[in-house]
This record gives structure tokens, C-alpha cells and sequence, in this order.
């Protein structure tokens, strides 16, 4: 794109991109020029100069959002690595990272959560004079009831909503409600490496560009608000999901926090 083509809109997004890719940016757009170069400019304008640019999430939020997004869709390898090497430009930590990608098992399944692992270790070992990462040690978080602690942490987190999702599988699997106690809550909401507030603004943004789980959104709608989360963020983390998962999810995201606050009064 020539200087003269650029405007206020490419330049703003173009510097947000060049935040992200850490000097890569023109492999983004360049990689384009022969195929489609307005979709090259798309991604600055719209991806960058519009969403990203937006107040209300900090750069960290917006790019551990991307990557548990990206990481439960599984379907968008290069990008999720590209996203991995943004969040780490914008000083989130390698840790941080592996957390947010072992959350993902929880609503994507062990195979999503490994490939975006996968993923993680390549980006790392690109990264080779950056500091290593030091794998958390949660045993001594793990100890006790995993049920009850579960259990506490599900009250904490979603209150009433969450738990009305453990009394509707008792009378067909209550195995199942316990599994969602014992190892979404017990080992892995409990782990230390995320606070709960972003734990929970990741899960609306997976949730959201999954597509699938409506019900669940809403529950964690209500979850990133009872964790100190606010409507603009939970607004903001379902607007960026327009860029990686569509319209429509985006949509229907925003359609589901609105029923979230209107039960909240909010």
C-alpha cells in the first residue's frame, strides 16, 4: 500500500500490529500482496486500527483472550502461534501463556488444550534468549478435598448459576457433576498461575468464538462479574472475538451478556 493510500485508520492499526508481531508486521501484509492485498489491509484497519485499538482491555487481556480463543477453535494453528509471540510482545509471561492454554481443556478438551501446547513450546524455543519457562508447582494448592474445593470454587466464581448447572445433572450424571467439580474447579480453576478474573475472561472469549455453548457463556458471564470482571470488558472481550471467530459469534456473545445483565439488573 503506498503512503498516499494510507490512512488515519492503517496507520493506528499498523502500529498496533507492529506492537503485536514485534517488528514481523510486514509478513503479515506482505504475505497477502499476490492473493489478496485488501485483506491485508483489512486485518490492519479493521483487526487492529478499529478492535484492538479499543479502550477498555488492557494489550495482556487482549492477547491472552486471542489465544485461549484461537487454542479452542483448533483450527487456526499459524495464527495461534503468531498470537502466542504477540502476547509475550505485549509482556505476558511464558507461564501465564501455558496456564491459559491449560484452561482451555476445560471447554475444548484435552486435544485442543495439547495442540495449543504444541504450539507454545515452538513459539518458546524460537525465543531461545528470552527467560525459560519455570512450570508451576501446584502441589502444594492441591492438597485436601479436590470435591470441596471444587465446590467452594464453583460458589466463588458463578454463584447460583454455576451451581444450577450441578443440579441439573444429578438425576442423569451425577459422575459428570462431580468431574466438573473435581477437575474444572477443584485442579484447574484452583491452580495459581491465573487470577480468577482473567481465568473468566478467557472463558468468555473461548466460549464465545466456540459458537457452541451457549448456556455455559452465560454462566461465565455471570462468573467474570462476580470476580470483579465489568460489563465493558466482558463487552469487549465478545467485540474482539469478531476478528477470530466471526460475526455471528460475536453477535450471539453479545446477545447472551445481555441477558446476563438484564438478570442482573445491571
Amino acid at each position: 500500500m503506498s503512503i498516499e493510500q494510507r490512512n488515519e485508520r492503517y496507520e493506528r492499526g499498523y502500529a498496533a500490529l507492529r506492537e503485536v508481531a514485534g517488528g514481523t508486521q510486514d509478513d503479515v501484509i506482505d504475505g497477502l500482496a499476490d492473493i489478496a492485498p485488501d485483506m491485508g489491509r483489512y486485518i490492519v484497519e479493521f483487526g487492529f486500527g478499529d478492535i484492538w485499538t479499543r479502550p477498555g482491555l488492557t494489550r495482556r487481556q487482549r492477547q491472552l483472550g486471542t489465544v485461549a480463543a484461537l487454542a479452542a477453535m483448533g483450527n487456526a494453528a499459524p495464527q495461534l502461534r503468531f498470537h502466542i509471540g504477540g502476547a509475550l510482545n505485549v509482556g505476558c509471561t511464558r507461564e501465564e501463556i501455558v496456564e491459559v492454554l491449560i484452561h482451555v481443556s476445560v471447554y475444548a478438551g484435552f486435544p485442543a488444550a495439547l495442540n495449543g501446547l504444541t504450539a507454545a513450546r515452538e513459539v518458546f524455543e524460537s525465543r531461545p534468549d528470552e527467560p525459560a519457562l519455570v512450570p508451576a508447582d501446584t502441589s502444594g494448592d492441591q492438597d485436601g478435598d479436590r470435591l470441596e474445593r471444587g465446590r467452594q470454587a464453583l460458589a466463588d466464581i458463578d454463584g447460583d448459576a454455576g451451581q444450577q448447572v450441578i443440579d441439573s445433572l444429578k438425576d442423569i450424571a451425577p459422575d459428570l457433576a462431580r468431574y466438573v467439580l473435581e477437575f474444572s474447579f477443584g485442579d484447574v480453576y484452583s491452580r495459581t498461575g491465573l487470577d480468577l478474573r482473567t481465568r473468566e475472561l478467557v472463558t468468555v472469549a473461548l466460549c464465545t468464538a466456540l459458537g457452541t455453548v451457549g448456556p455455559q457463556l452465560r454462566v461465565h458471564l455471570h462468573g467474570l462479574l462476580n470476580v470483579g470482571g465489568t460489563r465493558e470488558e466482558a463487552v469487549e472481550i465478545i467485540t474482539q472475538m469478531a476478528g477470530y471467530a466471526g460475526f455471528p459469534a460475536a453477535l450471539n456473545g453479545l446477545t447472551a451478556a445481555r441477558e446476563v445483565f438484564a438478570a442482573r439488573g445491571e
